[in-house]
């Protein structure tokens, strides 16, 4: 599977992404151009700006 496919399968069932647990399960360093991918293809892909401990990052969910 692709980490597209991956990635979807992922997020369809019901679980949020962001870019360090998308390296570590799926080897994918550019999550943003993945979801970005997604997005085309139809699917709603929600991002929403995390911060944790003094760090700044983005996770993704799919909106059914």
């Amino acid at each position: 599977m692709s980490q597209n496919d991956n990635i979807l399968s992922y997020l369809k069932k019901g679980k949020k992404l962001d870019p360090m647990k998308a390296l570590k399960m799926f080897g994918c360093f550019r999550l943003s151009a993945r979801i970005f991918d997604l997005n085309q293809m139809g699917y709603n892909i929600e991002c929403t700006n995390v911060s944790k401990n003094g760090k700044h990052f983005a996770e993704y969910k799919l909106i059914q």
